[in-house]
């Protein structure tokens, strides 16, 4: 019924994925080819994981290239190849950035380098599974605290539950529980299974201890004399249902 409000991660990294992407833009010198799209898509990133894909040295030139990911917003992730090399004139490593494996390895076959597949010479690094975070739960935006208003919200809310079964109501335990209140929103659910005449709202209130406790409340006026009338339901799954038999018992009255 509670969830915690704060994410903790388990390992902080050093740097944010925005940062990482500002020093690899930063050092490469194309990186003004990058597409707008990709570097929009990046702005949203939550995690980032780097790791060398291959390696070539011969006669005091190397040649390394490596996998950048980030992990999206929406759960997907995005790649970009990074080529550092010191077949420049001056002899000093050089830093390219490409969105694609295929553009990495043209530009890779421009440098004046022996052929790759020498065995004596060329370094392959599997590519390991990227380890990413998983994607922290949305926090919630709650108001401003104010613990008397929240349990007096709550508490108003036990009251008027009409349930037709008493088992389903919101107990006693959640009436001490949301005596910790110190921030609550209500926000109108839509969807599946909300027949004409119902609506449903969900009561999210925020405890002192950083958790959440969410009720769900059927408001509808499928009673005998038409009686505005609601009940109160500890899950969304249960206030669904309910409304599914209140509209079918009214549909067959």
């Amino acid at each position: 019924m509670s969830v915690p409000y704060d994410f903790e991660p388990t390992a902080a990294p050093a740097a944010g994925p925005d940062d990482e992407l500002a020093r690899l833009l930063g050092r490469a010198l194309n990186s003004f080819e990058l597409p707008e799209e990709t570097l929009g898509l990046l702005a949203t990133a939550l995690a980032y994981d780097t790791s060398l894909h291959s390696a070539h040295h011969s006669s005091g030139l190397h040649r390394e290239t490596y996998r950048h990911t980030w992990l999206l917003a929406d759960g997907r992730s995005l790649t970009l190849w990074e080529l550092v090399h010191n077949t420049g004139r001056d002899g000093l490593p050089q830093h390219e950035v490409y969105v694609s494996e295929d553009e990495l390895h043209l530009a890779t076959g421009r440098l004046p380098l022996p052929p790759e597949a020498a065995p004596a010479f060329d370094l392959q690094v599997p590519i390991a599974p990227v380890q990413l975070p998983p994607v922290p739960p949305q926090r919630r935006a709650f108001g401003p605290a104010d613990p008397d208003s929240s349990v007096d919200h709550a508490r108003r809310l036990l009251r008027r539950a009409e349930n037709p079964d008493a088992t389903t109501r919101p107990g006693p335990g959640t009436a001490r529980l949301l005596r910790e209140a110190c921030a609550h929103q209500i926000t109108q659910a839509f969807g599946r299974r909300i027949s004409p005449g119902f609506a449903l709202y969900e009561h999210a209130f925020l405890l002192r201890d950083g958790c959440e406790v969410s009720l769900w409340e059927v408001e509808h006026t499928a009673t005998p004399d038409g009686r505005h009338m609601c009940e109160v339901y500890l899950t969304q799954a249960a206030a669904r249902t309910a409304i599914e038999h209140r509209a079918s018992a009214a549909n067959h009255g």
